[in-house]
């Protein structure tokens, strides 16, 4: 699975806690740069808007953007004619992709880029907290499930893929949500590029 939350241009993501029958997991992070060019917050932006990763089948640039690699590893225990998963582990590896400045930046550009990145990172942040709730999520949703007449472990499977589906379309929801607000009018991302763009 292979999903990613953007913050999208022109103004446009914790290790778990063992569990009672969960064995304890952590999440693996990664930063990745796109060079960006410019000395001033105009010039900075504009590069953004050029250079920003594609995202929206390539018609679309971002800001910053967020991907995670999840694939599990589960055991399926057949007793009696009935399947059950009795352990799902996830391997989860998100990594943020950020915009970095070519060289070394005058002042104040230097002190209002500080502010801008800051911000931005701590927006992606919050989506890497959405998916490690969505795995979290999933793993509860998951374990201890069975299926009568599955000797072989088959059925399970189909409804194991309907509750990821739940919890999927959950996670979207609220990581759309929460760029909503973060986006809008006065929201949080709206008013850092503006702090970019005029100085402060």
């Amino acid at each position: 699975m292979k999903i990613s939350s953007r913050l999208l241009l022109p103004i446009a993501i914790l290790a778990a806690s063992a569990t009672a029958g969960h064995a304890e997991w952590r999440a693996a992070e990664k930063v990745e740069t796109y060079v960006i060019a410019g000395k001033t917050g105009p010039e900075l932006y504009e590069s953004i808007g050029q250079k920003g990763p594609m995202v929206r089948d390539g018609k679309a640039r971002a800001i910053a953007h967020t991907n995670f690699n999840l694939t599990w590893s589960r055991k399926y225990e057949p007793k009696d004619g009935v399947c059950t998963l009795v352990s799902a582990r996830p391997n989860l590896t998100i990594t943020y992709t950020l915009p970095k400045p070519a060289g070394q930046l005058p002042a104040p550009t230097a002190g209002n880029w500080e502010t801008f990145i800051a911000g931005i990172r701590a927006h992606e942040k919050v989506h890497g907290d959405l998916i490690r709730q969505m795995t979290k999520e999933i793993e509860a949703a998951t374990v201890g499930m069975s299926a009568a007449g599955d000797p072989k472990c088959v059925k399970i499977r189909t409804e194991l893929q309907k509750r990821l589906s739940e919890v999927y379309e959950r996670y979207k929801q609220r990581s759309r949500d929460f760029d909503r607000a973060e986006m809008g009018n006065g929201g949080n991302v709206q008013r850092l590029i503006l702090a970019l763009v005029n100085g402060g």
